[in-house]
This record gives C-alpha cells, sequence and structure tokens, in this order.
C-alpha cells in the first residue's frame, strides 16, 4: 500500500509543470518544489535499486549540492525558504505558510536515503494536499484557499504524525539495531565517496577532515579515540555510577570523523557498550531547532537554520503539547527497557567554521508570549519524564573538540595542538586544581573583577561546610565529562550572589554577543543587555530567545575557575579565541553558566574529589524545589559565558572573617602552588 502512494504521489508531482493550474509566483512555488520533490524521488528509487552508490565522486558531488542549492547564502535570497522573499512574494500570511511548508518539505532527503518509504509519502502527500487546496480555490472559485484551511492542514499534518516520529526519534537513540550510520562507518571509508552516503550536506571541510584524519598514523587515531572513550568511562567512576548497568552509548559527532569514530566503536564495545547513532533532527515533527544533537554535515546556511528556529509557532498550542507528552509516554513505555540501560552521549563537538553573522528577520515566525511559556512548561515536563525512564543518577556522557579545515591555514598545525590540549597531564593539573580547591574552601564567598575595559564586577556566595575535613565545595574536573582538563567548578549558593557580568566578546552555541551584560540580584538574572543590535529592545529579545531560552529569569547554575592556559595561549598564537568551542574556552578563565547546576537530576548522587571529600554544593534554591515542585527546579538549559585571563582583574576568596585571598590577579595565577600555571603565558609573553 505504502509502495502505491508513493507511485501516484510521485505521478501526480510529474504533472504540475504541464497543468499551469496556477500562476505567478504560486504557479512558480509549486513548480519549482515538485522537481525538488521529483529529485529526491529519483535518489530514493536510485538507493533502494543499489545504484547510487555506484555514482562517482563526481557525481554525488554534483547530486549533494542540487539537494542543498536552494537554501545556500549564495542562492537564499530568491528562495523559497526565506521568510523575507516568501513575504515579498504572497504577503505575510501566505508567506509565513509556504515558507513553514518549503522547510518542512526540505526533511524528505533524510528518509529517501535512510528508506523510509512511509516518511517520505507523508511528505509528498502534505504538498499534494496543500496543492490541491490552492488549485480546487482556483477552479471553482478564481480565488486562493483561505489561509486558516492551510494552517489546518499543516497542524494535522503535525499533530498526526507526532507519536510516529517521536517514537522514532527515541529508537534511534536506544535501540543499536537502528545502525544506519554505524553501517556507513564500519564499512568502506577509504574513498570519501562514502561522506555522501549519508544525505547530509558535503563540503570540503568534511573531505580535508577525513583526509587529514587518514593521513594520521594508527597510534595517533587510537590516542583520539581513547581519550574520548576513557572520558567517558571514567566519568561514571568519577560520578559513582556503574556503568556495568549500561549496554549502549550514544554517538554524537560531524562527518568526517568516521576514521575517529570508527575506534570508538570498538573502544565501547570492549568496555560492554554498543553505539547507537542517530542523526540530527531536520523536521518540525521530531523537534528541530537551532542546535543540531546527532550526528550531521556540514549546515548549508546558518541564516536559514535561524530563520526557522521557531518555526514550531506555527502550531504550537496547549492540545498540540499535550500530544507531544502523550507520545513522549507512549514511547518511553515501549522502549523501558532500552532507556534503561542507556548510558548518555558522547559528543565530539568541531569548532573553527566561520563565523556567521546572523540577523532576526521580522518575517520569520517567532513565538508569541504565551507560546514561550508553553515551550518552557513543556520542556520542564518532557525533562521530567525522561528522567523517569534514563536516570539523571546513573547516566553520564562525554564531549570532546577538535578544529576543522575551515579554522584557516594552520589547520594541520592546530589539529595537533588540540591533541595536544585534549591529553595533558590530568595528574599535574589535578593537583594544582586541589590546592585551588582547598583555598577556596577557606572562603563563604569569593570575588570576581574585570579590568582593560570588562566592567564585570561580582560576588558569588558559597555554601557552609559542615565538616571542612570530608567537605568541599568544588568538584576537581580532569579530563572526564568535560575533556580538556582545567577547571574547578561548584554550584553557588543564590542569596546573596550579586553584581554584573560583562564579557566584551562571546560566542554562544555559534552565535556571537558584543559586550553582554547580565545583571545578578541573589543569584537570578535581573536584567541582560548586548551591543548586538541598535535598540535595547533588539539586543533583549535575542538573549531572551537564545540565552534564558525564553525564560523570565534564569539562576546562575555554576561558577568555575579554568585553569588551562595552554588552551588559551594556543588560541592567542593563532587568533582563534572567537572560534573555540564552550568546551575549550570554559577552561581558559573563570566562567559562569545560567541555567541549571552541573548536577542537574543527580543531585542526590554522592560526588567525591580525588582527596576523598564530598562535593556536597549538588543543590541550589532553585534545584532543591524538586522534592516538593519538580517542574520548578529545573530549566532544562545550561549555558557558559567565560571572562578571558586578559580581561580578569582579580579573582579572590573572602575568608568568614573577611581575609581576602587572592587567587588570579591581572589575569595570572598568584596562589602558591599554581605557579605551572603560568608558565604557558610567561613563554607565549601574554600578561
Amino acid at each position: 500500500m505504502m509502495k502505491e502512494r508513493f507511485v501516484l504521489a510521485k505521478e501526480r508531482l510529474s504533472m504540475i509543470k504541464e497543468e499551469k493550474i496556477l500562476q505567478g509566483k504560486y504557479g512558480d512555488y509549486f513548480e519549482k518544489t515538485a522537481d525538488f520533490l521529483t529529485m529526491v524521488c529519483g535518489i530514493y528509487e536510485e538507493i533502494v535499486e543499489g545504484k547510487y552508490q555506484s555514482r562517482t565522486l563526481t557525481e554525488l558531488k554534483e547530486s549533494n549540492y542540487k539537494l542543498y542549492e536552494d537554501i545556500l547564502p549564495e542562492n537564499y535570497e530568491n528562495s523559497y525558504a526565506n521568510p523575507t522573499y516568501t513575504d515579498a512574494c504572497f504577503g505575510e500570511e501566505y508567506g509565513k505558510l509556504l515558507c513553514f511548508l518549503s522547510a518542512e518539505l526540505r526533511s524528505v532527503i533524510v528518509p529517501a536515503f535512510e528508506e523510509r518509504l512511509e516518511d517520505l509519502v507523508i511528505r509528498l502527500e502534505l504538498f499534494l494536499e496543500v496543492y490541491g487546496s490552492f488549485c480546487c480555490e482556483k477552479e471553482e472559485n478564481d480565488r486562493l484557499p483561505e489561509a486558516q484551511n492551510l494552517r489546518e492542514i499543516l497542524y494535522y499534518y503535525v499533530n498526526d504524525y507526532t507519536r510516529d516520529a517521536f517514537e522514532r526519534k527515541l529508537y534511534d537513540m536506544l535501540e543499536p539495531s537502528s545502525n544506519f550510520a554505524l553501517k556507513i562507518i564500519e564499512g568502506d571509508i577509504s574513498d570519501p565517496r562514502y561522506l555522501y552516503f549519508f544525505g547530509e550536506y558535503v563540503t570540503e571541510n568534511q573531505i580535508a577532515t577525513w583526509k587529514h584524519l587518514q593521513s594520521l598514523n594508527p597510534d595517533t587515531i587510537q590516542k583520539m579515540a581513547d581519550t574520548y572513550t576513557e572520558g567517558y568511562r571514567i566519568g561514571f567512576q568519577v560520578g559513582n555510577k556503574d556503568i556495568t548497568k549500561k549496554k549502549t552509548v550514544n554517538i554524537r559527532y560531524c562527518l568526517g570523523f568516521e576514521p575517529m569514530i570508527r575506534q570508538a566503536v570498538e573502544n565501547f564495545r570492549k568496555i560492554g557498550l554498543e553505539p547507537t547513532i542517530y542523526r540530527a533532527a531536520s523536521s518540525i515533527l521530531q523537534g528541530k531547532g537551532l542546535n543540531r544533537i546527532g550526528y550531521y554535515g556540514a549546515i548549508p546556511n546558518k541564516q536559514y537554520d535561524f530563520d526557522h528556529k521557531d518555526d514550531q509557532a506555527l502550531v504550537l498550542n496547549k492540545k498540540l503539547i499535550q500530544v507531544r507528552m502523550e507520545a513522549w509516554k507512549e514511547a518511553y513505555e515501549k522502549y523501558k527497557e532500552q532507556a534503561a540501560y542507556f548510558g548518555g552521549p558522547a559528543v565530539v563537538e568541531i569548532f573553527g567554521e566561520a563565523p556567521a553573522q546572523l540577523h532576526e528577520k521580522p518575517e520569520a515566525i517567532h513565538l508569541t508570549e504565551n507560546q514561550q511559556k508553553l515551550t518552557v512548561e513543556y520542556m520542564a515536563a518532557a525533562g521530567e519524564l525522561q528522567n523517569q525512564y534514563i536516570k539523571g543518577e546513573e547516566r553520564s556522557f562525554t564531549i570532546i573538540a577538535f578544529p576543522v579545515p575551515e579554522i584557516g591555514p594552520d589547520f594541520t598545525e592546530i589539529f595537533d595542538e588540540v591533541i595536544r590540549i585534549n591529553t595533558l597531564d590530568y595528574k599535574l593539573y589535578q593537583r594544582m586544581q586541589q590546592t585551588i580547591i582547598d583555598t577556596l574552601d577557606k572562603g563563604s564567598y569569593v570575588l570576581i573583577r574585570g579590568m582593560k575595559g570588562n566592567r564585570t564586577n561580582l560576588k558569588v556566595v558559597l555554601h557552609e561546610l559542615a565538616d571542612p575535613a570530608k567537605q568541599s565545595n568544588f568538584e576537581n574536573c580532569v579530563a572526564d565529562v568535560n575533556i580538556p582538563v582545567g577547571e574547578v567548578f561548584t554550584s553557588p549558593v543564590l542569596a546573596g550572589t550579586e553584581g554584573i557580568l560583562h564579557v566584551s566578546r562571546v560566542f554562544l552555541n555559534e552565535l556571537e554577543y558584543r559586550d553582554i551584560e547580565l545583571t545578578l540580584k541573589d543569584g537570578m538574572v535581573t536584567d541582560y543587555d548586548c551591543g548586538n543590535f541598535d535598540s535595547r529592545e533588539k539586543n533583549q529579545k535575542y538573549i531572551r530567545d537564545n540565552v534564558l531560552f525564553h525564560h523570565e529569569s534564569l539562576p546562575l547554575g555554576e561558577f568555575a575557575i579554568g585553569t588551562n592556559t595552554t588552551a588559551f595561549t594556543v588560541a592567542r598564537r593563532f587568533g582563534i579565541e572567537d572560534k573555540l568551542p564552550i568546551l575549550i574556552a570554559e577552561k581558559t578563565g573563570p566562567h559562569f553558566a545560567v541555567g541549571d547546576t552541573c548536577y542537574s537530576h543527580a543531585e542526590d548522587v554522592a560526588m567525591y574529589n580525588p582527596d576523598g571529600k564530598e562535593v556536597i554544593a549538588r543543590d541550589n534554591e532553585c534545584s532543591i524545589k524538586r522534592k516538593e515542585d519538580p517542574a520548578k527546579a529545573y530549566f532544562n538549559c545550561h549555558t557558559d559565558i567565560t571572562i578571558p585571563y586578559d580581561e580578569l582583574g582579580e579573582v579572590s576568596v573572602v575568608t568568614p572573617d573577611d581575609e581576602v585571598i587572592p587567587i588570579i590577579i591581572e589575569g595570572r595565577f598568584v596562589l602558591s602552588g599554581c605557579e605551572e600555571l603560568n608558565l604557558p603565558l610567561d613563554k607565549a609573553g601574554i600578561l
């Protein structure tokens, strides 16, 4: 039956160009979209027949380009997926509807490559239903269909297929038999042709990454994979969690790193973990967003992603939230055994891509204030549901990052330096960081002040230690869940934590913020601004959408002191400070996370430092609410903001008797026993 529906849909697509029922821009919209869908159907048929895999590298490149051609920056100005263009062509109301449809129909690429016929067919039929609505009104009444009718078609598409989509999403995350990507990774990767078999956008960035990894000797690949998988294993160990209870690990990465990923798969299997590798969401049905979670290829156009980050606003209401929650509940119940065995994600991040100058477009779809509240409530409820089946106190994670060729001509040298940074002597850092922790544990609060134009002036309150001989406020973080080494961190007391956090320039989740400033009172964000736009209103919206994630306020969930001066000097030497991922950047100065604590959903698991002391600062006044009302305890976000050493005037701890003990002064560690942390700065002639 599904094959019959596919044949009928494909035949109907082929007739659109000949019918000429719709004229002007509407006719052009449906003809071009039909051509795109027909092309994807042809690729699907080639894949099923085994012909696509036999294409030459040149043919694969050409086909891949055509799949993403419409939304590439050089073509986006006149793309029907561009809200500014559709608004100009069709007006505000129809423009938003047809732009939404264009973006959703791009998700046909995934089921075509993964041979998921039903997922392909429902998208073809969505397009044909909308097209049919236009044709009927044109032929019968010589007018456009009611916009509300079109909105209902889109709404019921999302409503009707959410359950299947959520079940599939969970299946891909939890079940190793969902192995589309793994088959490619464990197949022949000696030829870059394999990169095009995923269906993701591929550029020279992915090919050059693959070439570089292919050029490395096996020992280096092994070293990279070992650092990654050992970090995951040690994360369970230091978190006092039993990894032997787990059977699966979710690998997330960017295409081009398959030589390392294949070795990592072998490593994980040796410790009893089978990998699941699922694709980052591309459809509204699976909750696509601005950030890619899963595996992915090149990002065709970050502005396109930014324009469509709130597409759900077109259909979002309380009923749909209820449908989503019911869908999650049914899916988790179906896969509850797999969920119990799931260990958590192991992530390979990339950095070095050219930063995008993103523009907030008034023509794009945006969440209303009510929808923002619904989204916050939904994320809280979904997070709580997940924790019932994948318990926070039993799971862990790890994250490691590597540069990509787009970082510049020094790519290979930077890559080697990052391998060195990722494998620094953790015992050395552990010792010096313990010295810092022992000093911090004498204090009741910490003072952080900026310099050289940095306006930071913060007081961060620490928990009182009932038994200092056995307890600590700060975790000694070496190379486990957050690779590389280099930080001590805590969950501050909110009451009394106050002041201004300011950074001249920082990238958070790939978005640039200039002169970002947050004001804190009793540990909560009370005001915020930046210098990205020409009005305070636009700046605040930018932060509210992408840092506060639509919350009215967020708590200071983490305060940390980064100690990786090596990473800082490497970034300065190559001029890549603006390209460092948060993972590394947070180790290059003190950083502050707004949102949940680092111990979210695992607050009751005892955590011990290498010296045997228990880290007791696992809760704050928000997270403790989980015992009465979990919905009010968590915010389901955690964004780190780092002050670089050269903007840092002071970090000092103040004891109960008002003794001030400096730890960092003018960007340099002044605490006895931490002198070696200044050696990379001295060698580089910095500070």
